[in-house]
């Protein structure tokens, strides 16, 4: 209930209780107003990574394409996979490559469907797909895209590194062009054999129908062609920016330490751990730096402790401050 003072106002408990309210009133309001934004942002974020992802399943469906039609179709190499199952028959019965490809895909898309991300990679899986094929079908038939060596070495070369960088570009996108690309990825979640292996592993027998339609010679460029796109698809999904890591067990862990903050501005972790010869505990530090930047690193452990244990190993990915911001891939 209202009462009023003598000057006629409210009266100070319920001017109290009136401005409280309207403050949570503003309080609520001003949440609201920055969820809204923050939902803004997402779905602003969402929309830059979609378009990122379908730029990347382009760019990577035609830098394959142009692959196949300048460098692996003249020189007759089946460089594994569906693509190389589809030149073999195009070579036996004429049939279009790129019609090829599409076609004896369609088995694979459910299993990609069932184990590699259900309907969204099955999604981006056959518009690269279809990008894929549509592009090397345009390719060969207009013949915008020429061959521009006989040379059967730099065929291998230069389309196992093209095909294989567009291949990596499709997988940044979370999709495949298909084929054994499926099954390479399932080989690689399954039992963690490197891209490159898989790769290898799986167009096996591709390799060998090869060796019968073309020839042995080109078979096992073939082979090498294979596997050098492995790693060229492994080193532009992955990254190829490797870091290094640094255990370091030294009696002067204060004094490396200060001096790698101090002079190359990288974080140090250190945590405590025993040797089981002495049984006694002994101070570790942890450093990861770029690859450029071991030298100096193995210089100032050098410098304070000379008998200190160091082992180095590599990352094949770093993020966080100092190094690659982590997006959503």
């Amino acid at each position: 209930m209202f009462w009023r003072t003598e000057k006629g106002g409210l009266g100070g408990r319920s001017a109290n209780t009136f401005r409280r309210l309207s403050s949570d009133v503003a309080a609520v309001s001003s949440i609201g107003n920055l969820m809204s934004y923050f939902d803004a942002v997402k779905d602003r974020a969402h929309q830059l990574q979609l378009l990122r992802d379908v730029a990347f399943i382009a760019a990577g469906a035609l830098v394959q394409a142009i692959s196949v039609v300048m460098f692996f179709n003249p020189a007759d190499l089946a460089p594994g996979g569906i693509s190389g199952v589809a030149l073999i028959l195009n070579r036996i019965f004429g049939l279009p490559i790129g019609v090829l490809i599409l076609v004896l895909n369609l088995p694979l898309f459910a299993l990609g469907m069932r184990y590699l991300g259900g309907w969204k990679f099955l999604a981006r899986t056959v518009s690269a797909t279809l990008l894929y094929s549509l592009m090397t079908t345009v390719l060969e038939q207009t013949h915008w895209v020429r061959p521009i060596t006989n040379d059967l070495v730099l065929n291998t070369l230069y389309g196992a590194i093209i095909g294989g960088f567009g291949s990596g570009l499709v997988l940044r996108a979370r999709a495949t062009t298909g084929g054994t690309d499926i099954l390479a990825l399932l080989l690689m979640r399954a039992r963690g054999i490197p891209l490159s292996q898989s790769y290898v592993i799986t167009d096996a027998a591709v390799f060998i129908a090869a060796g019968a339609a073309f020839g042995w010679d080109k078979a096992l460029y073939a082979f090498i062609a294979n596997y050098i796109g492995g790693l060229a698809a492994e080193a532009t999904s992955s990254g190829a920016n490797v870091s290094r890591t640094a255990i370091i067990i030294s009696s002067a862990p204060d004094d490396i330490a200060q001096q790698v903050l101090r002079d190359m501005k990288r974080g140090v972790t250190q945590w405590t751990g025993t040797g089981k010869y002495t049984n006694q505990e002994r101070p570790i530090l942890f450093v990861v730096v770029g690859r450029a930047e071991i030298a100096t690193l193995k210089a100032i452990v050098h410098e304070i402790d000379p008998f200190a244990f160091v082992v180095i190993g590599q990352a094949q990915e770093v993020f966080g401050e100092g190094f690659k911001r982590l997006d959503r891939e």
